[in-house]
């Protein structure tokens, strides 16, 4: 699986350092620019997973710049979260009009920054790593979705790839064999992240959701931990 790609774009480079640092435990690849002109020409380049850009910069503002994004048919997808100055109401009214798909207000928080970025990339601040795992998944307790197929698995729980997508924070239970054992995994989890045809977070990834373990016991997250260890290691 490629590694997503997070770019920040500011003058500032203190803030620029600052974001970077909150982004330590992420499984991402950071990519910097510090004005809208050269965001863009990086965004076209190399097709990020989610920008963080800042509305007030020299030679193209982060507004000017997300209004380019998202009027480009190929780049309006890439999600575009705005950082503009706290208690702003013309600061955030420009973000909107620009088309952003959120914003965030200076100071920054450290954990907004994350949740808001999760929305969109859900590999923020992952810290677990996550290998392909293709199995067939029972579901309980969400409604006429009985089964999916799995696609990829971590310690912290799996996607599940389908059309039919239960509610955000839907809790479930699950049981499924890992792929060439016959260790039966179950365990309860939550509805964490959608990926659907009218919001695709992760477009990589088919359509499904994102399922976060909440329950699962000693033996079955020894099984996974030894199955991802010999997936990432080719054993």
């Amino acid at each position: 699986m490629a590694t997503p790609k997070i770019l920040l774009v500011d003058d500032v480079k203190l803030l620029l350092e600052l974001e970077k640092s909150f982004l330590k435990h992420s499984a991402v690849r950071i990519l910097t620019a510090t004005n809208g002109k050269e965001a863009l020409e990086v965004i076209r380049r190399e097709r990020p997973d989610l920008v963080y850009m800042d509305l007030n910069m020299p030679v193209m503002d982060g507004r000017d710049c997300c209004a380019a994004i998202k009027a480009d048919p190929l780049l309006r997808s890439i999600p575009v979260i705005m950082v503009t100055t706290a208690g702003s109401a013309s600061d955030e009214q420009r973000c909107r009009d620009a088309g952003c798909d959120d914003y965030l207000t200076k100071p920054i928080d450290r954990r907004l920054f994350l949740d808001k970025g999760r929305r969109y990339a859900p590999d923020i601040d992952r810290r677990e790593p996550r290998v392909a795992c293709m199995t067939e998944v029972a579901i309980v307790g969400a409604g006429s979705l009985d089964s999916a197929a799995s696609s990829d698995i971590s310690l912290g729980g799996l996607y599940l790839a389908t059309d039919r997508n239960p509610s955000s924070d839907k809790e479930v239970r699950i049981a499924f064999t890992l792929p060439g054992t016959s260790t039966r995994i179950e365990a309860k989890g939550r509805v964490a992240w959608m990926n659907t045809d009218q919001e695709r977070k992760k477009p990589r990834l088919p359509i499904g959701f994102g399922l976060e373990f909440t329950e699962i016991d000693t033996d079955a997250i020894k099984a996974i931990r030894y199955y991802v260890d010999k997936q990432r290691t080719g054993g």
